[in-house]
């Protein structure tokens, strides 16, 4: 297990994408889901002192209540978001619904507890007949580096492809600063979450209107050498490590899942999808499992310039 990965737990036997953790048989209770993320512990704020022993205004140490381990040092303002919070937020969406039963999938925590997430699976719904499992995700942290933030983020389940599509008639992520009135802002959050559905019908309509799209290999291949140009200045290694990206997106490309939308815009972006959330690091950091989930929340940079190119190309 990575360094920075502190626990987490997850449902089934499968690993997730994420590759992480350890696996349980059932989908838990938040209390549970607690215990087994190891985030059953709470935030207590302290106060900061200079070596000389003066106190020093406005901030405070954000510690963990279990061993006191120091978790970061933020102003006074700083609103903690505790991790029984963070779930009895999420208890909100758990369990039945009109459309069926969402239920915890992940969660665990980052950086020795700086970073927490959780992550809840929805019923499963399909996109252009593929079955696809929408996530809930939510991460926070008590270092100050970052807000409360929400995203859903959909997995295609026949290869376990993200399709993180940012798209301008749908809210895909929401988040807020650990000021002002947060009990407020989770509210809104949570309204947020519940506009999950208008996400995946939107999603569903765009994809649609990608696979109609006629976007032929020249095309794309375009794309691919505007994404990853080559010139004379560059060294053997560099552009060996370029033309092996280019040849692993083609391999994407031409997998068999996806047969059905060769030329078209859909199955070009879901080759890219493939190429994203699979391809591994040249070098694997310390940091790897801790940037794989920020691409989970935040959408892939790749993947989002790729979409804009396509966009440029065809009429959606």
């Amino acid at each position: 297990m990575a360094a920075n990965v502190e626990n987490m737990f997850y449902v089934g036997r499968e690993t997730p994408w994420h590759g992480l953790g350890v696996s349980v048989e059932t989908a838990p209770t938040s209390e549970d889901a607690l215990r087994l993320a190891g985030l059953d512990w709470q935030v207590i704020q302290s106060p900061v002192y200079s070596e000389g022993g003066l106190l020093i205004p406005g901030f405070v140490a954000n510690l963990r209540d279990t061993d006191r381990k120091p978790l970061g040092i933020v102003t006074n303002k700083y609103k903690v978001v505790q991790n029984a919070e963070a779930f009895a937020f999420t208890d909100e969406l758990v369990g039945e619904t009109e459309n069926g039963v969402v239920t915890y999938e992940t969660a665990g925590s980052l950086r020795e507890g700086k970073t927490i997430w959780l992550l809840a699976r929805m019923p499963q719904t399909k996109i252009l007949g593929d079955q696809v499992d929408p996530y809930i995700c939510f991460a926070n942290t008590h270092d100050g580096s970052g807000a409360v933030r929400v995203c859903m983020t959909p997995i295609r389940v026949v290869c376990n492809n993200t399709l993180n599509i940012a798209l301008s008639s749908a809210k895909r992520s929401w988040s807020t600063r650990h000021i002002g009135d947060l009990e407020g802002k989770l509210e809104e959050a949570k309204n947020t979450l519940f506009m999950a559905e208008t996400y995946m019908k939107e999603l569903d309509h765009m994809a649609d209107r990608y696979a109609e799209a006629k976007l032929l290999k020249e095309q794309v291949d375009e794309i691919i050498d505007e994404m990853f140009p080559v010139d004379d200045k560059m060294t053997e290694r560099k552009k060996n490590n370029i033309e092996s990206i280019k040849a692993n997106y083609q391999i994407a490309y031409f997998m068999p899942d996806i047969a059905q939308y060769r030329d078209t815009a859909w199955g070009a972006i879901n080759a890219m999808s493939d190429f994203v959330t699979h391809a591994e690091p040249k070098r694997e950091t310390s940091k790897y499992a801790e940037n794989r989930w920020g691409k989970i929340m935040d959408g892939h940079a790749m993947m989002d310039q790729f979409v804009n190119l396509v966009n440029q190309r065809i009429a959606v």
